[in-house]
């Protein structure tokens, strides 16, 4: 009965019999049977438009049957995209394969990449911290190398850059980094103390040279005075030359300058043994006069090697020789009447050489070194004196002889009083 009920619609046909009337799809097809029935249409219009059917629901479902797969191809490609990018992570930072290892048992697509995520997004954290610990190592063995090198520094991304270049983020690359991170910052402690100590030497030398501190490292570089901070503080190869020539210069500086101030200090006591000086006449130029029995290393006074100093004791050998003049004139007069009462009680007669205008004559003309003057009648005192002891005896009994006559002639004229 149904049989023929479908018959007498035409449903027998192939086109119209491809479609299960159980559905609700089927019973829309019935239902638009009956109507093109009512209607009237033809049996090949009806085979027509139902094959027009068909075909627009095969487009639709090949449309969704694409779509779907295309989604299946963009999850694959994502899978395998991402389980690549955590491989690659794995082996850049040399981390435990078996710790980020996506498991097997998740079968579908979306199960994988919901696996393989939340561990790509650990490595992708764990490499960004990682690429800061070798950012901040690198930049720290760039600036100090920067240092040692005399180059200035530009912070940059450079270091960055190479880093996400860098397929090798492991601990071992890393701690490679730290040890020659290490090595340097000794270095640099080296280099740093061994600027001080040549500073410190440079400061002495200035201090004892009279010299401008400041001015003398500012010329070796300008970091080396006035800074409070060590990382500002030259350390290059050009300033510890820099320095060591310099203090190979103040220190033949200080040679000079103490070969000449000995040489002006032995005059200095020369002519204060001669003029008599006193103590607090010499007191100004203790610390100079310290100077002529030391050897260049105990020469530590400030100032006492200075340009001021060594002019102030040239001017005052120069003041004392102006005096030496007048002070010799009036002792070698002094000296020559000494040797005129000498000769006098000998009954000798004095050299006239050495007679007291003479004398004058000649040291006022600066012809004749007064010091000579002085030895020679110090030499003819000592010739009178020594002849003088030879006729003691003699001008004894001359006196005597003198001494008697004088009393004959008392009482002669006594008696003839």
């Amino acid at each position: 009965m149904g049989e023929t009920a479908m018959a007498g619609y035409g449903l027998d046909r192939p086109a119209r019999c491809s479609v299960s009337f159980d559905t609700p799809c089927g019973s829309l097809l019935r239902e638009l049977e009956q109507i093109w029935t009512e209607i009237g249409e033809r049996e090949q219009d009806k085979d027509r438009m139902f094959q027009e059917l068909e075909a627009e629901c095969m487009r639709v479902y090949r449309r969704k049957v694409d779509s779907a797969n295309a989604d299946r191809s963009q999850l694959r490609q994502s899978v395998m995209a991402k389980e690549a990018e955590l491989k690659a992570l794995v082996a850049s930072i040399g981390e435990n394969t078996t710790q980020f290892k996506v498991n097997e048992k998740h079968a579908s697509l979306k199960e994988q990449l919901a696996a393989v995520t939340p561990l790509l997004d650990d490595l992708r954290a764990m490499k960004e911290e990682r690429i800061k610990q070798f950012s901040n190592v690198q930049s720290q063995i760039e600036t100090i190398n920067a240092q040692i090198s005399d180059h200035n520094y530009q912070h940059d991304d450079g270091s960055s850059k190479r880093l996400n270049n860098d397929h090798d983020l492991s601990t071992r690359r890393l701690a490679d980094l730290q040890m020659q991170l290490r090595n340097l910052q000794k270095e640099k402690s080296d280099r740093l103390q061994k600027v001080f100590v040549y500073v410190d030497e440079v400061h002495c030398l200035c201090a004892v040279l009279g010299m401008d501190f400041a001015k003398t490292v500012k010329d070796v570089h300008p970091s080396l005075h006035g800074t409070n901070s060590d990382n500002s503080t030259n350390i290059s190869d050009s300033t510890l030359e820099g320095l060591t020539q310099t203090i190979l210069k103040l220190k033949a500086e200080k040679r000079t300058r103490v070969s000449k101030l000995q040489e002006i200090v032995g005059k200095l006591h020369k002519l204060w043994n001669l003029m008599e000086s006193t103590e607090q006449e010499r007191r100004h130029f203790s610390e100079v006069a310290a100077v002529l029995g030391s050897s260049e290393e105990e020469i530590t006074s400030p100032s006492v090697l200075s340009l001021e100093t060594i002019q102030e004791t040239e001017e005052e050998v120069e003041r004392l020789t102006k005096q030496k003049a007048s002070r010799m004139k009036e002792l070698v007069l002094k000296r020559r009447v000494e040797l005129e009462n000498i000769c006098r009680n000998a009954h000798m007669e004095p050299d006239t050489s050495t007679a007291p205008e003479k004398i004058v004559a000649l040291i006022d003309s600066g012809l004749v070194d007064p010091c000579e003057l002085l030895s020679n009648i110090e030499a003819q005192i000592a010739k009178a004196n020594e002849e003088s002891h030879t006729r003691k005896d003699i001008m004894e009994r001359v006196d005597k002889w003198l001494s008697a006559c004088d009393e004959e002639t008392w009482l002669e004229e006594y008696n003839q009083g």
